[in-house]
């Protein structure tokens, strides 16, 4: 019995541990501060549909840019052992090419949305092959290749509207940035569930997850196995493209137009900060997507806290700071081995108090 605990523990189990325990002390936190924190109910919106309300559906709704970030970004780290930190720039570009689109005519039909996004997906993919290329052919270290498209991307993204912020003005970018008429659950959180469901059969169907996470262990013994390392760091980095484009739209349809300046900004650092609370290396390896997507709730969980408390909005991330410094601080490795030794020797007492106790 303890020889299972202590695998469940190393295994996949542990590596959700701090998420996990993070979620649960802000939901106990958050009951005790305020019963009513998570209640549910029923109001109309702008356009007269019942949906859901309050603020767990805050939650849920307000992290789904950055839970489709993470997924992406927590393969870029798993494969190449770094991170992209040109995100929010290259999601500001998928918008503004989503936009070009849609204003190319006054009409905007489900098919003309369609071919947006592809376009957008298509434009967010090519500059993650230019971050991929960087990184996996010549041997550039991730953040600093990445940084170029982090400094120069939200230029690129004013140029392709020529400096303006078109609005749009469309029931069905509303509805894919708010709720669906007759559905009360927010679009991006079933975006996001789609998106999970995506990758979850990805890995199912595919050897993508045991390849990354090779090459993110050891490429110089993947290569020698025959698993093509440069290929698989540059796919992870024309995934995150995918992602980048889905979070890129999401946001614009919620706008409702394109701002070059503000659009997914800062994001690049909470989307870090998701993986790496979500328990995942970021030195590369063994990575949990469920773990990323779980660190993005806790993040958004922690914002809505402490809006909720009235801290203002320019306190609200040196308050942040100090949690998430904690946060990864308890999931570190270093932590982790320490708190397992403990573990393993209070479980290894137990079973020799139990034999004693038996003879």
């Amino acid at each position: 019995m303890a020889g299972n605990i202590k695998k469940k523990f190393s295994g996949g189990l542990g590596q959700l541990t701090i998420p996990v325990i993070a979620i649960a002390l802000l939901v106990i936190f958050n009951l005790i501060r305020d019963p009513s924190f998570f209640s549910v109910g029923l109001s109309h919106n702008n356009d007269g549909n019942i949906v859901l309300a309050g603020n767990l559906i805050s939650i849920i709704n307000g992290a789904s840019e950055l839970a489709v970030l993470a997924m992406g970004m927590t393969l870029v780290t798993a494969a190449c052992g770094g991170q992209d930190i040109s995100v929010g720039a290259a999601a500001a570009i998928a918008g503004s090419v989503f936009v070009k689109v849609l204003k190319t005519s006054p009409d905007i039909s489900g098919g003309k949305v369609l071919l947006a996004f592809i376009c957008a997906c298509i434009v967010a993919m090519l500059f993650g092959t230019f971050n991929g290329t960087l990184v996996a052919v010549f041997k550039i270290q991730p953040m600093i290749a990445t940084l170029i498209l982090y400094t120069c991307g939200r230029s690129i993204a004013y140029w392709i509207n020529g400096g303006a912020t078109p609005t749009i003005s469309s029931p069905i970018i509303s509805a894919i940035g708010s709720f669906i008429p007759g559905i009360p659950i927010p679009t991006p959180v079933l975006i996001v569930v789609a998106m999970a469901i995506v990758f979850k059969l990805v890995f199912k169907f595919t050897s993508l997850e045991l390849l990354t996470q090779s090459v993110g262990i050891n490429g110089s013994a993947a290569r020698l196995n025959g698993i093509n390392s440069t290929f698989i760091k540059l796919l992870s980095f024309i995934i995150l493209g995918v992602c980048v484009a889905v979070s890129g739209s999401i946001g614009v349809s919620r706008l409702g137009l394109i701002n070059h300046e503000t659009l997914l900004l800062d994001i690049e650092m909470d989307t870090i900060l998701a993986v790496a609370i979500g328990g995942n290396n970021l030195g590369g390896g063994k990575f949990k997507i469920s773990g990323s997507i779980i660190g993005a709730y806790v993040i958004q969980m922690l914002t809505i806290t402490l809006y909720a408390m009235k801290v203002s909005s320019t306190d609200v991330k040196a308050y942040k700071a100090i949690v998430i410094i904690l946060l990864v601080v308890i999931g570190s490795p270093v932590v982790k081995e320490k708190f397992g030794k403990f573990v393993s020797k209070l479980l290894d007492n137990r079973s020799k108090a139990s034999l004693k106790g038996a003879q």
